[in-house]
C-alpha cells in the first residue's frame, strides 16, 4: 500500500512539477496540447472523407443520410474540460513495493491534470473498480489538481476486492459529458467484459486517450520455485512451479494473447492504446504519448 503519511498531495506535486513537468516542458517547448492536444468543440464545416481522417470525426447522422461518408471539421480552441477515467482497483496495487501500478497511476493522472489546469482547462476525474467510487467536477487550478491527487493517494485503503468493471465507467462517463471533451482513461485494462461496445461510443463523441499501466510481472514471473499467487481482484490463490519452463511458457502466451485482444478492441473503436511501465521513465513515456498522437492527427 502507499504510504499516504509521506505521499502528501502537496509533496506529490512538487516532485512532479521538478522531476516531470519541468523535463516535459524543455522537451516540448512548453506547449501541453502536443502532450494531450484536445480538438475543437465546434463544428466549423463538413465534408466527404477522405483517406488519413480520424474517424471519430464521422458524422454518421449525415453519412446515414446521404450515403457518403462525411466528416466534421472543428474550429480549435485553446480551452478544453478533459476528464480522467481512473482505475482505482485491487489489481492496481499490484508491482515493485516502491512503485506499484498504482502510483504510476498517480503519477500519470496529477502530471496531465496539471499541464491542462496551468493552461487554463477544466479537469475533473472519475474514480471506479467495480462501480463508481468518486466523481470531481471540472475545474482549474492548483488547488483543484490537489483535491484530484488527495483522493487518488487515498484510493488503496478504500480499495475493495472484486473484479474491476470498465463498463460502469464508460456508461457514467457517457451520461456525464455533454460537451465534447478530451477524455483520458488510465488503467490496467483487467476488466470484466462488455466494455468495448461503449468506448465506441465515448470515441465517437470524444477525444479519447486510453493508458496502460503494466507491470513486466504480470508478463513473466520471475523463477522462484513453488510459490502461490493471488489473484488481487478475486482473491484466487493457486500453488505454482514458477521453475517449470512449461509454465512459463503458458503465461506468456496467455498475456500476449489478452494484449493483443486489447489492442485490437481499441483498434476497432479508432483509438491507440499507450503503455506505461512502472519500470518506466515518466518522461520518456509520456513524450511518446505525445509524438504518436501528434503523428496520427490528419
Amino acid at each position: 500500500m502507499i504510504d499516504t503519511a509521506a505521499l502528501t498531495p502537496e509533496r506529490v506535486l512538487r516532485r512532479l512539477e521538478w522531476r516531470v513537468l519541468r523535463r516535459l516542458d524543455g522537451r516540448l517547448q512548453g506547449d501541453y496540447r502536443t502532450v494531450f492536444r484536445g480538438t475543437g468543440v465546434d463544428v466549423a464545416d463538413l465534408r466527404e472523407y477522405q483517406y488519413g481522417d480520424d474517424l471519430r470525426h464521422i458524422d454518421w447522422n449525415v453519412t446515414a443520410r446521404t450515403d457518403i461518408t462525411h466528416v466534421r471539421e472543428y474550429v480549435e480552441d485553446r480551452e478544453v474540460t478533459a476528464w480522467l477515467l481512473l482505475d482505482t482497483s485491487a489489481s492496481m496495487d499490484f508491482g515493485p513495493v516502491e512503485r506499484r501500478k498504482h502510483l504510476v497511476l498517480t503519477e500519470v493522472a496529477a502530471t496531465v491534470a496539471q499541464l491542462l489546469s496551468r493552461g487554463g482547462n477544466r479537469v475533473g476525474a472519475l474514480f471506479f473498480d467495480g462501480r463508481v467510487r468518486e466523481t470531481i467536477p471540472p475545474g482549474n487550478g492548483r488547488n483543484h489538481v490537489l483535491r484530484i491527487l488527495a483522493r487518488m493517494l487515498a484510493a488503496p485503503q478504500s480499495a475493495e476486492p472484486g473484479p474491476t468493471d470498465l463498463g460502469v465507467a464508460l456508461r457514467a462517463a457517457l451520461g456525464i459529458l455533454r460537451r465534447r471533451s478530451l477524455v483520458v482513461l488510465v488503467s490496467d485494462f483487467i476488466s470484466e467484459p462488455g466494455w468495448q461496445g461503449l468506448v465506441s461510443q465515448l470515441a465517437r463523441r470524444h477525444d479519447v486517450v486510453a493508458i496502460q499501466v503494466v507491470d513486466r510481472r504480470e508478463f513473466e514471473l520471475p523463477a522462484a520455485g513453488m510459490i502461490y499467487v493471488e489473484d488481487a481482484e478475486t482473491g484466487e490463490v493457486i500453488f505454482v512451479d514458477t521453475d517449470d519452463p512449461g509454465f512459463q511458457e503458458r503465461l506468456r502466451a496467455q498475456a500476449d494473447e489478452r494484449q493483443a485482444t486489447l489492442v485490437a478492441d481499441l483498434r476497432s473503436a479508432g483509438l491507440d492504446l499507450f503503455t506505461v511501465s512502472t519500470d518506466e521513465d515518466l518522461v520518456r513515456a509520456l513524450f511518446r504519448v505525445s509524438q504518436l498522437r501528434r503523428r496520427r492527427r490528419p
